[in-house]
């Protein structure tokens, strides 16, 4: 009986009144507004068509096609689902005006068009003739293989989102261990901080820093422990920052004038790259222009502990393009300026001299180098347009060269996957290219491209890196005037990271958070509470006024006294009323100036002021020097 009441009453209220509930949209469909259009470029030639009519699709291509299709159109999926390429129903017959028949005809009313015993009773086909069975079991056998050999290498590309921000070009990029906050660095000479558990769908930073003003953010790299994080702009001094973004510290800077490098106690050029320690919180490894690399002390920021000198083909300075720890932290690379490799050893006693070196590794300048965690490969990066695999047993040549990979940024680099068998990289934007920046895949072990990705059509792709927590990948880009990083992912493989803030809506806006703009009342700001203008100041104006600045002043015009035009003759009024009564009579303009003087002689010899009186006394008569020539006179006479 209470239910039945309370239902009546409720029945004389509105739909809305009481609390609501907010409902969330589902999580299928935010992924879908994420969710790419063009997941890969084939990275095949041009395909050939079969006696079917419809071309060969490559692994690249049909993983493509499946991500514009969506994943429940795969033609060999368990629910059963058609392909709409290859079993796509006839359309349904239509009759025209005269009860013609137009089009195929139906197919048979037990829905089995693809059985042999679809004939009728009278025994005449019903429809196109079937294939033969032997070739649609070759062709789904050669689809389940090409769908094996593409979902082997799992790469997470149906969903992207991007980190927006950067008014340049990203030249560097870091993500913390956890996978949960993501640095990003770029020409603009900032440093934006992103938090994947504070960020709403909006994508927005939650704190910007600017490490060297001028310089440009060249890289990132947090600490073992991602509990602090270095950055290395194009000054001489890298800079420590905890994880809120906080400054902990500056690295010295050497003397410039000291020439051997190993006496300065910093760098005296602009830095190249930076990489923390693996293992090692408070060691890090930087490369500089000057030619040098130096191996720091977190809690020391006065010098380094460490100086490298690479070996060099003749005497001088050649920069420090980059260099890269290997994961247990007992070997270093670099790559130097005139296109070879060289490794150190970190064992007692050593030194400068590398215990691997590769001459003329490259053409060009080295952008990256990196390591293989098991310590039997290397990879290196180049201006030169190449992506080269080296076996760090034999580096007398290289295993592969992949050619073809334009950069055109000393930030370039290359990266594994989290199992290390893919290696990626980006390319960048040539002048006359239609492709844009891609994002290129090798597989390690067939040392053979696996799919190329399209990141921007206009942007070029600087840095990458895939993360083995989140499996998601990372991807830099930008030009001259914009800037962002891609997140590349996959709802059902990848986990957290893009995934948690892509489904969290951004806080709706109430009533107490509206602020009216302030109005400020200024009366006297007015021009009818102005001061008058100052003549000085109307001058400068005139004089910025282009119009007015090359008309030259009027003659002054009007009555005028003592040289002056335009005046009463005098100041005040009394002196001009007495001027006018005849009281006050200039006649200073008519008199000779010399005889104004003279008029006053006998009066200064009679009654002697000033000076005269002192020496009345003691010298009646005044004597005056004799003139020098009245001397020589006087000599020459004698």
């Amino acid at each position: 009986m209470e239910e039945d009441e309370l239902e009546a009453m409720r029945a004389h209220f509105p739909l809305s009144f009481g609390k609501t509930s907010n409902v969330s949209p589902p999580v299928e469909s935010i992924h879908t507004a994420t969710r790419r259009t063009d997941a890969g470029v084939s990275s095949d030639s041009a395909a050939k068509k079969p006696e079917s009519g419809f071309p060969s699709l490559s692994s690249s291509s049909k993983s493509w096609l499946q991500s514009v299709r969506g994943p429940n159109r795969n033609p060999n999926s368990s629910d059963g689902a058609k392909s709409s390429l290859d079993d796509e129903p006839p359309p349904p017959p239509t009759q025209d005006d005269d009860g013609v028949m137009v089009g195929p005809p139906p197919p048979p009313p037990n829905g089995t068009g693809n059985s042999n015993d679809s004939d009728d009773d009278d025994g005449d086909m019903i429809g196109p003739p079937p294939p033969p069975r032997t070739a649609d079991v070759d062709s789904d056998e050669d689809d389940v293989d090409d769908d094996d050999e593409e979902n082997r290498y799992k790469i997470p590309l149906s969903n992207e989102i991007q980190l927006k921000g950067h008014t340049k070009i990203v030249s560097s990029l870091a993500v913390d261990n956890a996978g949960a906050r993501v640095l990003s660095g770029s020409f603009d000479y900032t440093v934006r901080m992103y938090d994947f558990q504070g960020m709403n769908s909006r994508l927005q930073s939650f704190r910007q820093i600017e490490p060297s003003e001028g310089h440009q953010v060249r890289s990132l790299s947090w600490s073992p422990t991602s509990g602090q994080f270095l950055c290395v702009t194009g000054s001489a001094q890298a800079k420590i920052y905890d994880r809120d973004g906080l400054t902990l510290g500056e690295f010295m800077k050497g003397d410039m004038y000291i020439r051997d490098l190993k006496n300065t106690k910093g760098h005296i050029c602009g830095l190249t790259y930076g990489e923390w320690h693996p293992k090692n919180k408070e060691t890090i490894l930087t490369s500089s222009e000057d030619g040098s690399l130096r191996i720091w002390d977190v809690n020391n920021f006065l010098s380094q502990t460490q100086v490298i000198k690479p070996k060099l083909a003749r005497p001088g300075r050649i920069p420090v393009t980059t260099c890269a720890w290997d994961r247990e932290g007992k070997r270093i690379a670099g790559g130097i300026g005139d296109g070879s490799i060289q490794i150190w050893s970190l064992k007692p006693g050593w030194g400068s001299r590398p215990d691997i070196y590769v001459g003329k590794a490259h053409t060009d300048d080295i952008t990256s180098v990196k390591f293989s965690s098991d310590g039997r490969i290397l990879l290196s990066r180049s201006f030169d347009g190449s992506l080269k695999v080296w076996d760090l047993r034999q580096m007398k040549e290289a295993l592969k060269a992949f050619d073809g990979l334009p950069n055109y940024y000393p930030q370039t680099n290359v990266a594994f996957s989290p199992d290390e068998q893919i290696i990626l990289t980006g390319t960048s934007v040539e002048k006359d290219s239609t492709t844009g920046g891609l994002l290129c895949f090798y597989d390690r072990t067939k040392l053979e491209i696996v799919q190329k990705v399209g990141i921007s059509p206009t942007c070029s792709v600087v840095q990458c890196a895939w993360h083995p927590r989140l499996n998601q990948i990372f991807a830099t880009s930008g030009d001259k005037s914009q800037g962002g990083t891609h997140v590349l992912y996959d709802p059902s493989q990848s986990e957290r990271g893009a995934c948690v803030c892509v489904a969290r809506a951004p806080r709706k806006k109430s009533v107490d958070d509206y602020q009216p703009e302030p109005v400020i009342h200024n009366p006297h700001a007015l021009p009818l509470f102005r001061d008058a203008p100052s003549r000085k100041r109307q001058r400068e104006k005139t004089l910025k006024d282009p119009v007015k600045a090359h008309k030259p002043e009027l003659p002054m015009t009007g009555p005028g006294h003592g040289g002056r035009v335009g005046t009463t003759g005098s100041g005040l009024l009394t002196q001009y009323l007495l001027k006018q009564g005849g009281m006050i009579k200039e006649t200073w303009m008519e008199e000779d100036p010399r005889e104004a003087i003279l008029k006053y002689a006998d009066v200064a010899v009679k009654d002697p002021k000033f000076i005269a009186p002192a020496y009345s006394q003691t010298q009646p008569e005044t004597i005056f020097a004799k003139s020098d020539d009245e001397e020589e006179d006087g000599d020459a006479k004698k």
